[in-house]
């Protein structure tokens, strides 16, 4: 049931007033094409036979005898699914499910495409970490390819982990004529705790013990299908997609492997075949200034992940809407912190899920006026849908009321009693830049750190130093030319050991790096995404070895002790740009935007100088005439 939403909080409406006003213009463009391309018409009404008949060769008889009446809507998948993705293994049946659930209410559904989908587990630390980024916009224009056959009434896409949503979501929007809806897998069951992973991490990074140690323990933790479970990034994009209403309710912390996963999944495909029906609800009208200002909540609310401070950015953009990391830290700064959960806590994602899960942060958030309630979704207008959570009683999926007040206040608290009064993000800027720190899981005692620079151009220089000894009296380590433009702004989150180490034995330690940590980073105090990046001239490249550096979280500040202006810049001494694919990927370093505008290929979010125009090759009796393939 609906319930009245009180006043908005002001800095919420004052917030979302500037970004509504700041995309005037791209946001009216992006709706005119969006129109334009709803206005063309279907799209399988403009196939011609030999297209049309190309589209379902491979179909089941009856499936083509469905497509052949012309009248029922077609669904495409967009999956990227891979059996090394322990998040995406469980896709490899989805595509059936999704197919049944169609088919029983008249309609069809194809994999129109799949996405390259990379995980930062795995090439954390490693050269491969460099194309990670980049990865998003490849996916983006990987949805582009499957959806451009234009023969879906609506999409369904597949995906779980750090680049992959985020890419999905900016390929879809290009698409955003269409309803799309966001199908997840569900997290893996908890394997062994945070803590005692945390523990054996820190011991080996000091050679206290060996490989194998640190093996078992992280196969205790990794250890079947399912996403990973602390609140890292992966987790982060779940949080937002139902928030955002592209999930069906509470879907994003359902286990894999059950009857209500698949159930789910079911009800996904056929709310899309629905939504294709009703004409309701496209993707360019779910995704709007409000629901990016309820996905940065909800990010803010629950400690999440610091990469979303440039993959909301390029997310927001597809859909002509400009943020910025100013609009982040003030609405950080009202926003509550309702959640605990590893890092920023010791429990894990099936815990948060148990003590109250994303119902209760939604009708949290909601009733104490921080998300807007008046949006679109894809289970149509307002946000109180997802206040329910799904249950299977008697075989059949039934929605009800999420619980009234968490049932662990360890892991969950009401916004009238919350951790902390403002959320996980903070800007901090001054002559070093602009940059972002996730201070959620900074304890209060560890956010402001003053001390020499020790400059690296390479993480393996600055893990070089920690095994030397020459980090034990602390400082601010500087690591630079790990931007965008200079490798693809890899994650350095083979850093977090060490500063951990640091930290706990009484040292003063900070990191300053243009480059970015993991989502999963948490309790030493770190500067990221600073803006403009040392290979592109910013002041990091000329900061020196000794150089007095303050990062102050609580004041929001960054700076040097030292006059930059008559100093030589300094420049990488080697960049390298080939093996692991590296040099695939040149033309996007070259063109990649700053961090904070979302360091992306894809989408400047410019308004166009002309008015869009849909143009189709064939009239309305094409599909009279044979053309050959």
């Amino acid at each position: 049931m609906a319930l009245h939403a009180p006043a908005l909080h002001p800095v919420v409406a004052e917030v979302t007033q500037r970004i509504v006003e700041r995309s005037k213009d791209t946001r009216a463009d992006y709706i005119r094409r969006m129109d334009a391309a709803r206005d063309s018409g279907v799209g399988r009404a403009k196939l011609s036979c030999a297209n049309w008949a190309h589209a379902f060769a491979g179909q089941t008889i009856a499936d083509k005898l469905t497509a052949m009446t012309g009248k029922t809507p077609n669904v495409g998948i967009v999956t990227a699914y891979n059996d090394m993705l322990s998040a995406h293994q469980p896709f490899e049946r989805f595509p059936d499910v999704i197919r049944k659930a169609t088919r029983e209410v008249g309609a069809t559904a194809q994999v129109a495409g799949g996405t390259p989908a990379m995980c930062d587990g795995v090439t954390q630390g490693r050269p491969g970490m460099e194309l990670s980024l980049f990865s998003r916009d490849v996916i983006a224009m990987s949805v582009g390819v499957a959806l451009t056959h234009d023969a879906f009434d609506a999409a369904m896409m597949l995906g779980v982990c750090d680049k992959i949503v985020p890419g999905l979501f900016m390929g879809a929007l290009a698409f955003g004529h269409l309803p799309v809806v966001f199908a997840p897998a569900g997290p893996m069951p908890s394997g062994i705790p945070n803590a005692e992973k945390a523990r054996v991490r820190a011991e080996y990074a000091q050679g206290k013990v060996d490989r194998s140690v640190l093996l078992a323990s992280e196969i205790g933790s990794y250890h079947s299908p399912g996403t990973c479970t602390f609140y890292g990034t992966a987790n982060s994009n779940q949080m937002m997609m139902e928030l955002g209403g592209l999930h069906m309710p509470s879907t994003a912390f359902v286990h894999p492997e059950t009857g209500l996963r698949d159930a789910l999944t079911a009800a996904a495909a056929k709310r899309a075949v629905e939504l294709a029906q009703s004409g309701e609800c496209r993707m360019a009208d779910v995704v709007d200034e409000k629901s990016v200002v309820n996905m940065i909540v909800a990010l803010l609310a629950t400690g999440g992940s610091t990469n979303h401070a440039i993959h909301l950015v390029a997310m927001a953009r597809a859909a002509g809407v400009l943020i910025d990391w100013t609009d982040m830290d003030q609405l950080s700064s009202v926003t509550p912190l309702l959640a605990r959960v590893y890092p920023n806590g010791s429990a894990d994602v099936n815990a948060f899920q148990a003590a109250g899960g994303v119902a209760f942060v939604a009708r949290e958030l909601a009733q104490a006026g921080h998300i807007h309630s008046d949006v679109t979704t894809i289970m149509g207008k307002g946000i109180h849908p997802y206040f329910q959570e799904p249950a299977m009683i008697d075989g059949e999926l039934v929605w009800k009321d999420g619980v009234a007040e968490s049932l662990d206040r360890d892991i969950l608290r009401p916004a009238s009693d919350p951790f902390d009064t403002e959320g996980g993000l903070r800007l901090v800027q001054g002559n070093l830049g602009r940059a972002v720190i996730k201070i959620s899981a900074v304890k209060p005692q560890h956010r402001i750190v003053e001390g020499p620079a020790r400059v690296f151009d390479a993480q393996e220089d600055v893990l070089a130093a920690f095994q030397r000894g020459e980090l034990d009296t602390g400082g601010v380590i500087v690591l630079r030319f790990q931007g965008p433009k200079a490798n693809g702004m890899p994650e350095l989150h083979s850093l977090s050991p060490l500063m951990s180490v640091l930290q706990d034995r009484g040292v003063p330690i900070a990191l300053v790096t243009d480059g970015r940590m993991s989502g999963a980073s948490g309790k030493t105090p770190a500067a990221i995404h600073v803006t403009p990046e040392a290979l592109e001239g910013g002041p990091l490249a000329y900061v020196h070895d000794g150089d007095i550096v303050r990062l102050d979280a609580e004041a929001g500040v960054l700076t040097v002790a030292a006059d930059l202006s008559s100093r030589d810049r300094a420049r990488p001494l080697s960049v390298q740009s080939w093996g692991y694919g590296r040099e695939l990927f040149g033309a996007f370093r070259s063109v990649v935007s700053a961090a904070e505008q979302g360091a992306s290929v894809c989408f400047v979010a410019e308004p166009t100088t002309q008015q869009p125009e849909i143009r189709d090759v064939a009239d309305a009796n094409v599909q009279n005439r044979a053309v050959d393939a």
